[in-house]
């Protein structure tokens, strides 16, 4: 950071990333939004095939969407630890053990952002409990989801390969659940590459 930039960081106030209402430097969001989501209810059940069992933080709307879409559209990467940090807050010490595997982004898709938001939550989560990250599965590419219908996207999944051995117990960890469809193929690609047990856990999941 140069002078002139450093000297505009102390005059002008951070924004929530999710409001963008001026915050104090110490806050990630303002308390507003951290009001609203600390109200917001986690979710959990069933998983889609493949998953033993899913867990979402918040539903996808209000702040949690605001949050994601300042992420993965906006490119403000400070959010990833908001999500990990809500994550870690709230999931259940049961669902925790074996390691951390990100649900990988496209291969285009990453460069074009320049990170993945999956990897980001993930590693932030790293930081905060100490469970190791596993980033042994690959996205080929084709069934791309955003914007796809609900039926195209279950019939038509990303196509997702694990490199070498799988951890026996996986966090599969992703921004959103949507339809499940790629949570099941990475789950497929995990028990393919010797996985016995696979809990989903996303910062939200749409309704």
């Amino acid at each position: 950071m140069g002078v002139l930039d450093a000297l505009l960081a102390g005059l002008v106030p951070p924004r929530c990333p999710a409001c963008g209402r001026s915050c104090r430097r110490q806050e990630a969001i303002c308390p507003g939004c951290a009001r609203r989501l600390a109200e917001a209810k986690p979710l959990s059940g069933r998983g889609p095939a493949g998953v033993d069992c899913a867990w979402s933080s918040a539903p996808h709307q209000g702040v949690a969407r605001d949050l994601v879409t300042a992420l993965k559209v906006r490119r403000l990467l400070p959010v990833a630890a908001v999500m990990a940090e809500r994550i870690d807050w709230l999931v259940p010490t049961a669902l925790l053990g074996g390691a951390i595997v990100p649900v990988p982004t496209a291969a285009r898709r990453t460069r074009r952002r320049g990170f993945d938001p999956a990897a980001e939550i993930a590693a932030a989560l790293c930081r905060l409990n100490g469970v190791p990250i596993h980033s042994c599965l690959v996205r080929d590419g084709g069934g791309r989801q955003v914007g796809r219908s609900r039926a195209r996207r279950i019939a038509e999944p990303p196509r997702i390969r694990a490199e070498g051995d799988a951890p026996a117990s996986v966090l599969l960890v992703d921004d959103v659940f949507t339809t499940g469809a790629t949570l099941s193929a990475c789950a497929d690609a995990l028990r393919r590459a010797g996985t016995r047990r696979i809990v989903a856990v996303t910062f939200a999941r749409r309704l």
